[in-house]
Protein backbone atom coordinates (compact mmCIF):
# COMPACT_ATOMS: atom_id res chain seq x y z
CA UNK A 1 0.00 0.00 0.00
CA UNK A 2 2.82 2.37 0.87
CA UNK A 3 4.53 1.65 -2.44
CA UNK A 4 1.29 2.23 -4.33
CA UNK A 5 0.61 5.43 -2.39
CA UNK A 6 4.12 6.69 -3.18
CA UNK A 7 3.68 5.91 -6.84
CA UNK A 8 0.41 7.84 -6.93
CA UNK A 9 2.03 10.76 -5.13
CA UNK A 10 4.87 10.97 -7.65
CA UNK A 11 2.41 10.64 -10.52
CA UNK A 12 0.26 13.44 -9.14
CA UNK A 13 3.28 15.68 -8.56
CA UNK A 14 4.48 15.10 -12.11
CA UNK A 15 1.04 16.03 -13.47
CA UNK A 16 1.05 19.25 -11.44
CA UNK A 17 4.52 20.16 -12.71
CA UNK A 18 3.58 19.50 -16.33
CA UNK A 19 0.40 21.54 -16.00
CA UNK A 20 2.34 24.41 -14.39
CA UNK A 21 4.97 24.39 -17.17
CA UNK A 22 2.27 24.35 -19.85
CA UNK A 23 0.45 27.28 -18.19
CA UNK A 24 3.72 29.24 -17.89
CA UNK A 25 4.46 28.70 -21.58
CA UNK A 26 1.00 29.93 -22.50
CA UNK A 27 1.44 33.06 -20.35
CA UNK A 28 4.90 33.75 -21.81
CA UNK A 29 3.56 33.29 -25.33
CA UNK A 30 0.75 35.71 -24.62
CA UNK A 31 3.17 38.27 -23.19
CA UNK A 32 5.54 37.90 -26.12
CA UNK A 33 2.63 38.20 -28.57
CA UNK A 34 1.32 41.33 -26.85
CA UNK A 35 4.78 42.88 -26.80
CA UNK A 36 5.24 42.06 -30.47
CA UNK A 37 1.92 43.69 -31.35
CA UNK A 38 2.88 46.81 -29.42
CA UNK A 39 6.22 47.00 -31.23
CA UNK A 40 4.49 46.55 -34.57
CA UNK A 41 2.05 49.28 -33.60
CA UNK A 42 4.94 51.70 -33.14
CA UNK A 43 7.21 50.76 -36.04
CA UNK A 44 4.88 49.37 -38.72
CA UNK A 45 2.65 52.36 -39.23
CA UNK A 46 2.16 53.57 -42.79
CA UNK A 47 4.29 56.65 -42.14
CA UNK A 48 6.90 58.58 -44.03
CA UNK A 49 10.26 58.01 -42.34
CA UNK A 50 13.03 58.87 -44.85
CA UNK A 51 13.84 60.84 -47.99
CA UNK A 52 16.07 59.97 -50.93
CA UNK A 53 17.19 61.88 -54.02
CA UNK A 54 18.23 60.53 -57.42
CA UNK A 55 19.82 63.28 -59.51
CA UNK A 56 20.69 62.53 -63.13
CA UNK A 57 22.47 64.56 -65.80
CA UNK A 58 22.12 62.49 -68.95
CA UNK A 59 24.49 64.62 -71.07
CA UNK A 60 28.22 64.76 -71.59
CA UNK A 61 30.64 67.07 -73.48
CA UNK A 62 31.62 70.65 -72.75
CA UNK A 63 28.79 72.34 -74.66
CA UNK A 64 26.31 70.65 -72.27
CA UNK A 65 27.89 72.41 -69.29
CA UNK A 66 24.46 73.67 -68.17
CA UNK A 67 23.10 70.16 -67.64
CA UNK A 68 25.91 69.37 -65.22
CA UNK A 69 25.29 72.71 -63.49
CA UNK A 70 21.53 71.98 -63.30
CA UNK A 71 22.15 68.68 -61.56
CA UNK A 72 24.82 69.94 -59.21
CA UNK A 73 22.64 72.90 -58.25
CA UNK A 74 19.91 70.45 -57.26
CA UNK A 75 22.52 68.38 -55.41
CA UNK A 76 23.58 71.44 -53.42
CA UNK A 77 19.94 72.26 -52.63
CA UNK A 78 18.90 68.84 -51.31
CA UNK A 79 22.06 68.66 -49.18
CA UNK A 80 21.38 72.12 -47.76
CA UNK A 81 17.83 71.02 -46.97
CA UNK A 82 19.16 68.13 -44.91
CA UNK A 83 19.35 65.01 -47.09
CA UNK A 84 22.76 63.38 -46.44
CA UNK A 85 25.04 62.04 -49.16
CA UNK A 86 24.20 58.52 -48.03
CA UNK A 87 20.65 59.14 -49.32
CA UNK A 88 21.62 60.90 -52.56
CA UNK A 89 22.47 59.09 -55.79
CA UNK A 90 24.30 61.45 -58.18
CA UNK A 91 24.70 60.38 -61.80
CA UNK A 92 26.99 62.71 -63.73
CA UNK A 93 29.34 62.52 -66.70
CA UNK A 94 31.73 64.57 -64.54
CA UNK A 95 33.64 65.83 -67.57
CA UNK A 96 33.14 69.57 -67.01
CA UNK A 97 35.09 70.61 -63.93
CA UNK A 98 38.45 69.37 -65.22
CA UNK A 99 37.76 69.94 -68.92
CA UNK A 100 40.69 71.51 -70.79
CA UNK A 101 38.37 74.33 -71.96
CA UNK A 102 37.37 75.25 -68.42
CA UNK A 103 39.14 78.53 -67.67
CA UNK A 104 38.26 78.05 -64.00
CA UNK A 105 39.67 74.56 -63.38
CA UNK A 106 38.00 72.17 -60.92
CA UNK A 107 34.90 74.37 -60.62
CA UNK A 108 31.31 74.37 -61.86
CA UNK A 109 29.14 77.50 -61.67
CA UNK A 110 25.47 78.17 -62.39
CA UNK A 111 25.82 81.96 -62.69
CA UNK A 112 28.20 84.24 -64.65
CA UNK A 113 29.06 86.06 -61.40
CA UNK A 114 30.57 82.80 -60.13
CA UNK A 115 29.51 83.33 -56.53
CA UNK A 116 29.01 79.65 -55.68
CA UNK A 117 31.31 76.84 -56.76
CA UNK A 118 28.97 73.88 -57.11
CA UNK A 119 31.80 71.40 -57.43
CA UNK A 120 33.59 72.53 -54.28
CA UNK A 121 35.41 70.00 -52.14
CA UNK A 122 32.49 67.92 -50.86
CA UNK A 123 30.82 66.31 -53.87
CA UNK A 124 30.17 62.57 -54.04
CA UNK A 125 29.49 61.39 -57.60
CA UNK A 126 28.09 57.86 -57.43
CA UNK A 127 27.79 57.04 -61.14
CA UNK A 128 30.23 58.93 -63.35
CA UNK A 129 31.32 58.95 -66.97
CA UNK A 130 30.20 55.93 -68.97
CA UNK A 131 28.47 54.48 -65.89
CA UNK A 132 25.59 56.88 -66.61
CA UNK A 133 23.53 54.52 -68.77
CA UNK A 134 19.87 53.65 -69.22
CA UNK A 135 20.51 50.14 -67.88
CA UNK A 136 22.23 51.37 -64.72
CA UNK A 137 19.49 53.92 -64.10
CA UNK A 138 16.70 51.32 -64.41
CA UNK A 139 18.64 48.82 -62.28
CA UNK A 140 19.19 51.48 -59.64
CA UNK A 141 15.48 52.28 -59.41
CA UNK A 142 14.26 48.69 -59.39
CA UNK A 143 17.01 47.34 -57.12
CA UNK A 144 18.14 44.80 -59.73
CA UNK A 145 21.84 45.44 -59.20
CA UNK A 146 24.57 42.83 -59.05
CA UNK A 147 25.60 41.38 -55.69
CA UNK A 148 28.97 43.16 -55.75
CA UNK A 149 27.44 46.62 -56.25
CA UNK A 150 28.73 48.94 -53.48
CA UNK A 151 26.33 50.62 -51.09
CA UNK A 152 26.75 54.09 -52.60
CA UNK A 153 25.40 52.77 -55.93
CA UNK A 154 22.24 51.30 -54.40
CA UNK A 155 18.88 52.93 -53.78
CA UNK A 156 18.16 51.41 -50.36
CA UNK A 157 14.58 52.58 -50.04
CA UNK A 158 11.49 50.92 -48.57
CA UNK A 159 7.73 51.43 -48.43
CA UNK A 160 8.18 54.43 -46.11
CA UNK A 161 10.59 56.29 -48.42
CA UNK A 162 9.81 59.44 -50.38
CA UNK A 163 12.04 59.75 -53.46
CA UNK A 164 12.88 62.92 -55.39
CA UNK A 165 13.99 62.04 -58.93
CA UNK A 166 15.46 64.84 -61.03
CA UNK A 167 16.56 64.40 -64.64
CA UNK A 168 18.00 66.87 -67.15
CA UNK A 169 19.47 66.57 -70.62
CA UNK A 170 18.42 66.60 -74.27
CA UNK A 171 15.09 65.04 -75.09
CA UNK A 172 12.03 65.02 -77.29
CA UNK A 173 8.54 63.56 -77.35
CA UNK A 174 8.55 60.59 -74.96
CA UNK A 175 12.34 60.17 -74.86
CA UNK A 176 15.46 61.47 -73.12
CA UNK A 177 18.94 60.97 -74.55
CA UNK A 178 21.70 59.41 -72.45
CA UNK A 179 25.13 60.77 -73.43
CA UNK A 180 24.28 60.94 -77.15
CA UNK A 181 24.51 57.14 -77.45
CA UNK A 182 21.15 55.79 -76.23
CA UNK A 183 17.70 56.86 -75.12
CA UNK A 184 15.24 56.16 -72.34
CA UNK A 185 11.55 56.55 -73.12
CA UNK A 186 8.49 57.32 -71.05
CA UNK A 187 7.39 53.66 -71.07
CA UNK A 188 10.75 52.57 -69.57
CA UNK A 189 10.39 54.91 -66.62
CA UNK A 190 6.69 54.10 -66.17
CA UNK A 191 7.41 50.38 -65.99
CA UNK A 192 10.34 50.94 -63.62
CA UNK A 193 8.08 52.91 -61.25
CA UNK A 194 5.52 50.10 -61.33
CA UNK A 195 8.19 47.57 -60.41
CA UNK A 196 9.24 49.83 -57.55
CA UNK A 197 5.67 50.01 -56.30
CA UNK A 198 5.17 46.25 -56.48
CA UNK A 199 8.43 45.69 -54.62
CA UNK A 200 7.52 48.28 -51.96
CA UNK A 201 10.48 50.48 -52.80
CA UNK A 202 8.73 53.82 -52.28
CA UNK A 203 5.90 55.59 -50.49
CA UNK A 204 5.75 58.63 -52.78
CA UNK A 205 7.80 59.82 -55.75
CA UNK A 206 8.37 63.39 -56.92
CA UNK A 207 9.55 63.22 -60.53
CA UNK A 208 10.98 66.44 -61.99
CA UNK A 209 12.43 66.67 -65.49
CA UNK A 210 14.02 69.60 -67.34
CA UNK A 211 14.32 68.91 -71.07
CA UNK A 212 12.56 69.72 -74.33
CA UNK A 213 8.98 68.36 -74.42
CA UNK A 214 9.51 67.26 -70.82
CA UNK A 215 5.82 66.80 -69.99
CA UNK A 216 5.57 63.87 -72.40
CA UNK A 217 8.03 61.90 -70.27
CA UNK A 218 5.45 61.35 -67.53
CA UNK A 219 2.43 60.92 -69.79
CA UNK A 220 2.65 57.10 -69.59
CA UNK A 221 2.99 56.80 -65.80
CA UNK A 222 0.37 54.60 -64.14
CA UNK A 223 1.76 53.79 -60.68
CA UNK A 224 0.18 55.31 -57.55
CA UNK A 225 1.60 58.11 -55.42
CA UNK A 226 3.69 59.72 -58.16
CA UNK A 227 3.75 63.52 -58.53
CA UNK A 228 5.32 64.69 -61.80
CA UNK A 229 6.59 68.11 -62.90
CA UNK A 230 8.06 68.96 -66.30
CA UNK A 231 9.62 72.07 -67.81
CA UNK A 232 7.86 72.16 -71.19
CA UNK A 233 4.82 70.89 -73.06
CA UNK A 234 4.73 68.68 -76.12
CA UNK A 235 6.25 70.50 -79.09
CA UNK A 236 8.07 73.05 -76.87
CA UNK A 237 11.75 73.56 -76.14
CA UNK A 238 13.20 74.00 -72.68
CA UNK A 239 15.52 76.99 -72.82
CA UNK A 240 18.86 77.84 -71.27
CA UNK A 241 19.27 80.96 -69.18
CA UNK A 242 22.55 82.65 -68.25
CA UNK A 243 25.36 82.61 -70.81
CA UNK A 244 28.89 82.91 -69.46
CA UNK A 245 31.16 84.62 -72.01
CA UNK A 246 34.29 83.63 -70.10
CA UNK A 247 33.38 79.97 -70.44
CA UNK A 248 31.67 80.31 -73.79
CA UNK A 249 28.62 78.25 -72.72
CA UNK A 250 25.26 78.63 -71.02
CA UNK A 251 25.51 77.72 -67.36
CA UNK A 252 21.94 76.81 -66.36
CA UNK A 253 18.48 76.18 -67.79
CA UNK A 254 15.55 78.51 -67.14
CA UNK A 255 13.23 76.01 -65.47
CA UNK A 256 15.88 74.74 -63.07
CA UNK A 257 17.04 78.29 -62.33
CA UNK A 258 13.58 79.48 -61.23
CA UNK A 259 13.09 76.38 -59.10
CA UNK A 260 16.41 77.04 -57.39
CA UNK A 261 15.57 80.71 -56.93
CA UNK A 262 12.50 79.64 -54.96
CA UNK A 263 14.44 77.09 -52.90
CA UNK A 264 17.05 79.65 -51.87
CA UNK A 265 14.33 81.19 -49.68
CA UNK A 266 13.44 77.85 -48.10
CA UNK A 267 15.11 75.88 -45.30
CA UNK A 268 14.57 72.49 -43.68
CA UNK A 269 12.03 73.93 -41.21
CA UNK A 270 9.92 75.47 -43.97
CA UNK A 271 6.15 75.07 -44.17
CA UNK A 272 6.08 75.89 -47.88
CA UNK A 273 4.07 73.44 -49.96
CA UNK A 274 4.30 72.04 -53.47
CA UNK A 275 1.47 74.41 -54.36
CA UNK A 276 3.73 77.33 -53.40
CA UNK A 277 6.47 75.98 -55.66
CA UNK A 278 4.39 75.43 -58.78
CA UNK A 279 2.66 78.75 -58.12
CA UNK A 280 5.83 80.67 -59.00
CA UNK A 281 6.11 79.18 -62.48
CA UNK A 282 5.78 82.03 -64.97
CA UNK A 283 5.33 81.11 -68.62
CA UNK A 284 6.69 84.46 -69.81
CA UNK A 285 9.93 83.88 -67.88
CA UNK A 286 10.28 80.18 -68.66
CA UNK A 287 9.25 80.65 -72.32
CA UNK A 288 7.54 77.28 -72.12
CA UNK A 289 4.52 75.75 -70.40
CA UNK A 290 5.54 73.64 -67.40
CA UNK A 291 3.33 70.71 -66.57
CA UNK A 292 2.20 69.26 -63.25
CA UNK A 293 0.53 65.85 -63.15
CA UNK A 294 -1.34 65.14 -59.92
CA UNK A 295 -3.92 62.47 -60.83
CA UNK A 296 -1.68 59.63 -59.56
CA UNK A 297 -0.74 61.48 -56.38
CA UNK A 298 -2.75 60.78 -53.25
CA UNK A 299 -2.56 64.23 -51.65
CA UNK A 300 -3.39 67.82 -52.49
CA UNK A 301 -0.43 70.02 -53.40
CA UNK A 302 -1.54 72.48 -50.73
CA UNK A 303 -1.12 69.71 -48.13
CA UNK A 304 2.24 68.46 -49.38
CA UNK A 305 5.20 70.17 -47.74
CA UNK A 306 8.41 70.65 -49.70
CA UNK A 307 10.24 68.99 -46.83
CA UNK A 308 8.24 65.82 -47.51
CA UNK A 309 10.70 65.32 -50.38
CA UNK A 310 13.56 67.75 -49.91
CA UNK A 311 14.12 67.63 -46.15
CA UNK A 312 15.51 64.99 -43.85
CA UNK A 313 12.94 65.30 -41.08
CA UNK A 314 11.93 61.92 -39.64
CA UNK A 315 8.82 60.99 -37.70
CA UNK A 316 9.67 59.89 -34.15
CA UNK A 317 7.19 58.65 -31.58
CA UNK A 318 7.97 59.84 -28.06
CA UNK A 319 6.71 57.94 -25.01
CA UNK A 320 6.58 58.99 -21.37
CA UNK A 321 8.07 55.69 -20.20
CA UNK A 322 10.59 53.15 -21.38
CA UNK A 323 9.23 50.64 -23.86
CA UNK A 324 9.18 47.20 -22.15
CA UNK A 325 11.00 45.15 -24.77
CA UNK A 326 11.66 41.68 -23.34
CA UNK A 327 9.88 42.47 -20.08
CA UNK A 328 6.51 41.00 -19.00
CA UNK A 329 3.66 43.49 -19.09
CA UNK A 330 1.84 44.34 -15.90
CA UNK A 331 -1.73 43.07 -15.62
Amino acid sequence: MKALSGALSWTGLLSVLLATMSWSSMVAGAVDGATKRRIEGVFDKDDHTNNWAVLVSTSRFWFNYRHAANTMSMYRTVKRMGIPDSHIILMLADDVACNARNSYPATVYDHPQKTTDLYGDNVEVDYRGYEVTVENFIRLLTGRVSADTPRNKRLLTDDKSNIFIYMTGHGGEDFLKFQDSEEINSYDIADAFQQMWEKQRYREILFVIDTCQANTMFSKFYSPNVLSIGSSAKGENSYSYFHDYDLGVSVIDRFTYYNLEFFEKVDMASKNTMEDLVGVYNVSLLRSHPGVRTDLFGRKLSETYLTDFFGSVQNIELTAEAFPIGQPESK
